[in-house]
């Protein structure tokens, strides 16, 4: 490894197929845990809204998830599922929960009780309030939820790897320290950087297009 250049671009122009392969591949498992664990974690507090209660429980049960380490967790899940891209995405969208659903109980509880009795007033049922007027309003702290989600998973996917998966971690793990090869490992975690980096902006970005009442009233 110490006879090679410190960066070989021939390497990278030669291999620019197998490298935007990679990238949709990160880019595939990244979009299924976020959109899988947006649908659950808006399910369960949907459901806390109803039974308070179940708010404790839900996030200890969802904070122990995301505690587990990743590989600990692949461990557990093979035995049952396999070298998988479902026993990826199980691990991927488990380490979704404890943000998103945070976050979305936080955002539809910060929606202003005055707000809520004028939906009520004009007649709106429950659902038609949750659609039309609290969603709209906890949208901005609900995306942040989903930017850091999604940012942490980008991160996560290159671990996938381990356990014979593509996405960039291949590039770094199996390109790379397996074949002391020191210019697809630092082409991997740029890579890598430049997603979480580009996936932050470009949510942020749709945020401010979904919600441009909040900017307006922010300037």
């Amino acid at each position: 490894m110490n006879d090679q250049p410190f960066f070989r671009i021939d390497w990278v122009i030669d291999n620019l197929d197998e490298i935007g392969g990679r990238v949709g591949e990160h880019l595939v498992m990244t979009g299924i845990a976020i959109g899988v664990g947006l649908v659950i974690s808006f399910g369960l507090a949907l459901l806390i809204r109803r039974v308070r209660p179940l708010y404790g429980p839900t996030i200890a049960i969802t904070g122990a998830l995301y505690s587990i380490p990743s590989l600990a967790l692949f461990a557990l899940l093979i035995p049952i599922t396999g070298l998988s891209l479902l026993t990826a995405e199980i691990a991927l969208v488990s380490y979704t929960l404890l943000i998103l659903v945070r976050n979305i109980v936080a955002a539809l509880d910060g929606v202003p009780a005055e707000v809520l009795d004028a939906a009520d007033g004009m007649g709106f049922g429950s659902v038609e309030r949750l659609w039309r007027v609290e969603l709209p309003i906890a949208l901005p702290v609900i995306v942040a939820g989903v930017r850091i989600a999604t940012v942490t998973t980008i991160g996560l996917v290159t671990v996938t790897s381990l356990i014979g998966l593509g996405g960039l971690g291949y590039l770094i793990v199996n390109t790379g320290i397996n074949r002391f090869f020191a210019t697809s490992i630092y082409t991997g975690v740029a890579l890598s950087v430049a997603l979480a980096v580009l996936a932050d902006v470009g949510l942020e970005s749709l945020q401010r297009r979904l919600t441009p009442w909040a900017r307006a009233r922010s300037g």
